[in-house]
């Protein structure tokens, strides 16, 4: 029997009813309130379980719970302490609320919410505090995340709170309300959003107050992005905050503490000219969930698909010289060549060949042997090594990851990419972080390619060298560096420094900050004057972002293995109380000691979902059986010697029956044992309440194959996935496939992929297809003067130029490929060329726009 209520994946009552987020932003900075909203409707006292995601770098400062009339806020205490008060509370009928840190990936957190009575309201409020990422639009970016996706654990690694995520597959059965008020000292130009919004409103006439709500009836089927753009956003800023009076003399709470932001601008001489030299590595996850859609709207591509069109590009736009090679992985790991090949039109044909057959095949989400064996490789001292990951970032080893790439930080760069909705933050920044490079999310309706290229346009960028921060007080101040030392710089992206300010001074109220480093043996200085009086009502956010920061540092130092890991652990729990901040060795407990109630027998759990995207299942039932299912359909596994049960069920049942994501996938939750007759082994499927037999064990057995273990059966009552490898469901790729090859190409991918290697284009027939052309059209329309590849590379250029000039950050090596090509063919002067170029194909562009 199916409720058709609020119900959890055990078809139970979900005790979780609404969220009401309030965010506060000013300049670059954000304070979230997220206030989660219990109700028990059961005849029994309950627990409720929520494992949820929050943005990797937030620092979580305040936790709270509201019963009734009376408001009991958290203390930070030692992990295994608050777990301690939070059983003894709830076992003696207290109600008792923790909050913890996943110690696998600092994005997950677990509420716990104990010993609600029947009937009984409980709002609990988080608050956390978190910087806003600089995009490539100079926009800065927010984002509450709503989806969280399972996490692959490998085999031999220990469990956690990320193996307690449960997902479901339709709407969760809460709501959400989210409210923003921004200010900054700059005017705010405009407000936009992947969700639906309210108009926005300014609050003051110079634009530096504004709010926005969310419209009503979101789904959490995507995280809420927001993307804020400011007028000057470029501008290094300063903020000083004022600490506490009353914290511990020589504490970080007890000074004042400086943010600085600097945004460095390299000289236009040096960005002109991008390096030639280098080993490009690309690293592409070809898990399961690879499979599903970018997105559901229209024209909307695999997340495979639209990597093996962003591999295109990066593969044209490699310049001549340099190495490269593609890895992909999964439950295992492939690579192109043994080792990276020096890049030419033979290994470049070679990749493309091979770019074309991928798939999402090969299982589960293990990232960290291929990193290892990348690693292992030995690195070209005039080719420094750039590595681009791309994966929808489902891993449950965050911090074994982090910490490899930390360990090899001087061979390379690391340029990370989160594909679709629910990618660990943790793990996308944290690559990047700890690699010197640069992350990228790509969510919703974004398109791949523009951000892949920017990131290409870092890891081209001329590297910074001896980068040094130096102050410059008053007299009688002193100032530590709270950050981890900057250890690289980009073009117009934002480094942050965090300072603690001690001492007291008369002589003056502005200091300075020096950056100074060299870029392609010139030396270049940045300069920042600030004011050394606290700015008025930031509250704490800045002390919490610098205790954070600390934090992770000391964390990342502990698993290093040092020497004295005891005292490392103690000086964070040290600091995490201090600061009231969040850590992986402390957790937020609050009891209500004049709540106390009898409870016969162990008390009832309840988990609330947060949503995943997942295949829907009357495609995989089809992979399946070759057949549409019907609109009430079990599909029954039964054997003599398994007490397994697969179900696939209708989209509606199965919203409500809570199957669990597994790669692009589902595993059962609950199941039933059924007899059988002894001996005997049967698939039968149940179409309106009658068994049919779909198929034999052999059959099903090797369609199951086929779709690389998509389906995987879970002991009775097992609440926890295996990890298992999950295939690509092949049939319904195929099919989908097959489906999409009506689809026309898109015309600049097409073009781009005609290429050559060196820069150049062929005169020919598949050309003037891409134009819209006829060969005949394009030679007799060609100068006498004039080489055929010449031509050709010069009808090219004049059609990005004209035609593509809205994505041109997409095809900007490819055009500075061909440009430098023609540049060495030394064919005079092309202006005549280009006249007609341009009346051919109906553009108006001039020679000097081409860059030849």
């Amino acid at each position: 029997m199916m409720n058709c209520g609020l119900v959890t994946e055990k078809n139970e009552p979900v005790p979780l009813k609404s969220i009401s987020v309030e965010v506060r932003v000013q300049d670059h900075v954000s304070t979230v309130s997220s206030t989660l909203l219990y109700v028990n409707e059961e005849e029994r006292p309950l627990e409720a379980l929520f494992v949820f995601p929050l943005p990797a770098d937030a620092a979580v400062c305040h936790f709270s719970a509201k019963i009734g009339e009376q408001e009991i806020v958290a203390e930070v205490q030692d992990r295994e302490t608050a777990r301690d008060h939070y059983d003894d509370a709830v076992s003696s009928g207290q109600q008792a609320f923790l909050l913890e840190e996943s110690a696998e990936s600092p994005d997950v957190f677990k509420l716990s919410v104990g010993c609600l009575s029947p009937g009984q309201n409980a709002a609990v409020t988080i608050i956390y505090v978190t910087e806003l990422d600089v995009q490539a639009d100079h926009s800065l970016r927010f984002c509450l995340p709503a989806v969280l996706n399972p996490r692959y654990t490998p085999a031999g690694s220990g469990a956690g709170i990320v193996s307690e995520i449960s997902s479901g597959c339709g709407a969760v059965p809460y709501t959400l309300t989210l409210s923003v008020h921004v200010s900054s000292p700059k005017p705010i130009s405009k407000l936009e959003s992947n969700c639906t919004l309210d108009p926005l409103v300014f609050l003051r006439p110079d634009h530096t107050q504004a709010t926005v709500n969310l419209s009503p009836g979101h789904m959490f089927d995507k995280d809420v992005e927001l993307f804020l753009y400011y007028q000057d956003t470029h501008q290094p800023s300063a903020i000083v905050e004022a600490g506490v009076a009353t914290a511990p003399s020589g504490s970080l709470m007890r000074n004042p503490v400086v943010m600085i932001s600097l945004y460095p601008e390299f000289p236009e001489e040096v960005m002109s000219s991008l390096a030639t030299q280098g080993e490009f590595i690309f690293v592409m996850d070809r898990s399961g969930s690879m499979g599903v859609m970018m997105h559901y709207g229209k024209g909307a591509q695999m997340r495979i698909e639209s990597a093996k069109d962003t591999l295109l590009l990066l593969l044209k736009s490699l310049p001549m010289g340099c190495y490269f090679n593609i890895f992909g992985f999964g439950s295992h790991f492939e690579s192109f060549f043994p080792e990276s090949v020096e890049y030419s039109q033979d290994t470049m044909d070679e990749a493309l060949k091979r770019v074309k057959r991928m798939r999402a095949d090969l299982g589960g989400t293990e990232i960290l042997q291929p990193l290892k064996h990348i690693y292992s490789q030995p690195c070209n001292p005039d080719h420094p090594r750039q590595l681009f990951i791309f994966t929808d970032g489902e891993v449950g080893n965050t911090k074994e990851v982090l910490d490899l790439v930390k360990h090899h930080v001087h061979s390379h760069r690391c340029f990370s990419f989160g594909i679709g909705e629910g990618a660990s933050t943790s793990l996308i920044t944290g690559m990047a972080r700890e690699g010197s490079g640069h992350a990228q999310f790509i969510t919703g309706t974004d398109r791949m390619q523009p951000k892949v290229m920017q990131s290409l346009r870092f890891a081209l960028q001329p590297p910074v060298f001896n980068i040094s921060v130096d102050w410059s007080l008053p007299d009688g101040i002193t100032v530590d560096t709270l950050s981890q030392p900057i250890k690289v710089l980009f073009q117009g992206q934002r480094a942050l420094i965090y300072a603690q300010l001690k001492g007291e001074s008369s002589e003056g109220f502005e200091g300075k900050v020096t950056v100074k480093y060299r870029l392609k043996d010139q030396p270049v200085t940045n300069q920042l004057h600030f004011c050394l009086k606290p700015t008025e009502e930031t509250g704490l956010s800045v002390h919490r972002l610098a205790a954070r920061t600390q934090i992770r540092s000391l964390e990342q130092e502990e698993r290093s293995r040092g020497a004295d890991v005891e005292g490392i652990r103690s000086r964070i729990v040290e600091l995490s109380v201090q600061a009231g901040v969040s850590s992986v060795h402390t957790a937020f407990i609050a009891v209500n000691k004049d709540s106390r109630q009898t409870v016969k027998g162990p008390l009832m759990q309840r988990r609330v979902q947060t949503y995943s995207p997942r295949m829907p299942v009357q495609y995989a039932f089809g992979a399946l059986t070759g057949q549409q299912p019907a609109q009430s359909l079990t599909f029954q596994h039964r054997s003599l010697n398994s007490s397994s049960l697969l179900v696939v069920a209708d989209s509606q049942q199965i919203q409500r029956s809570g199957i669990r994501r597994m790669g692009d996938c589902y595993s059962p939750l609950s199941m039933r044992k059924k007899t059988q007759p002894p001996g005997k082994k049967s698939h039968q499927a149940i179409f309106n309440g009658k068994q049919r037999v779909v198929a034999d064990s052999q059959e099903i057995h090797s369609r199951i194959q086929r779709m690389g273990d998509c389906y995987s059966t879970l002991e009775p009552n097992s609440l926890r996935r295996k990890p298992l490898p999950i295939g690509n469901c092949r049939d319904f790729r195929e099919s989908h496939q097959a489906k999409s090859l009506g689809k026309q190409r898109d015309p600049l991918l097409q073009l781009v992929s005609l290429q050559k290697a060196s820069g150049c284009w062929d005169l020919d027939a598949t050309l003037a297809d891409a134009f819209g052309k006829t060969e005949d059209e394009l030679t007799n329309q060609k100068p006498a003067q004039v080489e055929g590849s010449v031509w050709a590379t010069l009808l090219a250029l004049i059609w990005l130029y004209g035609c593509k000039i809205d994505q041109r950050v997409e095809w900007q090596f490819v055009a500075m490929k061909a440009a430098s090509w023609i540049g060495s063919q030394k064919v005079g002067d092309l202006s005549q060329s280009v006249c007609v170029g341009n009346v051919l194909l109906g553009c108006q562009v001039t020679k000097e726009t081409l860059g030849i």
